[in-house]
């Protein structure tokens, strides 16, 4: 969860500022995306392997309103301008001096921390978390990803009537996210932890996540092997880990066969992401990760997802991991009274029951309100507000 002592949040950004994160500055060429910076040297585990072991969070990019999917305004600016800076420095400062924990249970106001972070990091000068393609948008869809998309079913598609579980995605169902989804910042529980131990690292994430990751040359699944998170494999390039992940669960959100359904790669929750929940995934799909200290206290994690068959180009993104061992991690129990499916199925079938008693009553039954419209859906994003 967010919580955390606010001391603890502004000495790490300060930590991280007197670290040389900032050797990355902003370039003139708003347009332009360096490469990232290898000077810092990390320690090594007692067995050799550069140690990324600790508590990180990616809750700043959600405060900061630094989105998914680049606002179409922006171009192809990776950055924003001074003036722009400004206007989200002041927000960050409001949002900072609004904090306030007290009887506000989970949903406190304000955030902790940020305003430092976006001064001391050049993440808080980014138009997206997508960076590339070149407008920071998602690739369009093949023909045959549009029509599926177009055609899925999730809790989260507007209109959509409710009949069984498999009307319902993953995470509506407690499952998992999904992958990569779960690597990207959603509108809460934004914790990672790494573990490392000879030959593995272990990556944690707050919410239904858990990925044990062999190191060095490890054989591949069968293709027929499939699992949510996929099966990945990582093996180091000079000082960055590189994770490359493959038999992620395929499928999509339109079969009535609970096997044959997927997570989708980008999600609603993900701010900036995706609507629906229904972008589907084939077999084809690969994940490839570079993760490279850049300081102490931060990890610069890069993703790149191809899936010829669903979209028309790879896509992929950079964000920012802040160390924060004061981050706590509570149990998700998100299935433990997850009494939402039924609810929706059985008020679902009732309201459908007594449509059509009364419909057969006055003789004038329409099927026009039994789905929605998929004429409107598209996987772009749209300015941020706030």
């Amino acid at each position: 969860m967010r919580h955390r002592r606010l001391a603890s949040c502004i000495a790490v950004a300060l930590a991280a500022a007197a670290s040389g994160t900032l050797a990355q500055e902003r370039p003139a060429d708003l347009t332009e995306l360096p490469p990232v910076p290898t000077d810092f040297t990390p320690e090594k585990t007692a067995w050799g392997d550069w140690d990324f072991t600790a508590t990180y969070q990616i809750e700043y990019f959600n405060a900061g309103r630094v989105l998914f999917q680049r606002p179409k305004e922006y171009g192809n600016r990776v950055w924003v301008t001074d003036e722009e800076f400004a206007r989200r420095l002041a927000a960050a400062e409001r949002s900072d001096a609004a904090y306030s924990p007290e009887g506000q249970g989970i949903n406190y106001p304000g955030s902790q921390g940020l305003t430092e972070w976006m001064r001391t990091s050049p993440f808080g000068h980014r138009t997206s978390l997508l960076v590339s393609p070149a407008d920071g948008q998602l690739p369009a869809l093949t023909p045959e990803g549009e029509r599926l998309f177009r055609a899925g079913r999730s809790g989260w598609v507007p209109g959509q009537e409710y009949d069984w579980v498999t009307d319902f995605d993953t995470w509506d169902r407690c499952i998992t996210r999904g992958f990569p989804t779960s690597m990207f910042p959603n509108r809460y529980n934004n914790g990672i932890r790494v573990w490392q131990a000879p030959g593995y690292i272990v990556i944690q994430n707050e919410m239904l996540g858990l990925r044990v990751i062999p190191i060095g040359d490890t054989p591949a699944w069968p293709g027929a092997v499939e699992q949510w998170m996929g099966h990945s494999r990582a093996h180091w390039q000079g000082k960055t880990l590189i994770i490359e992940t493959a038999n992620i669960k395929s499928g999509d959100a339109v079969t009535h066969d609970p096997n044959k359904r997927s997570a989708a790669p980008v999600i609603v929750t993900m701010i900036g992401g995706a609507p629906f929940n229904t972008i589907p995934m084939s077999a084809k799909t690969r994940v490839t990760e570079r993760l490279t200290m850049t300081g102490p206290n931060t990890l610069t994690h890069e993703l790149t997802y191809d899936d010829p068959e669903t979209f028309t180009a790879p896509w992929t993104t950079r964000i920012e991991w802040i160390r924060d061992d004061g981050y706590q991690f509570y149990e998700y129990a998100c299935h433990e009274g997850n009494h939402a499916i039924r609810g929706y199925i059985s008020s679902s079938r009732a309201k459908r029951r007594a449509m059509h008693q009364c419909c057969a009553y006055s003789n004038t039954c329409s099927s026009s309100n039994s789905r929605r419209s998929h004429s409107s859906k598209s996987i772009g994003t749209r300015a941020p507000t706030g």
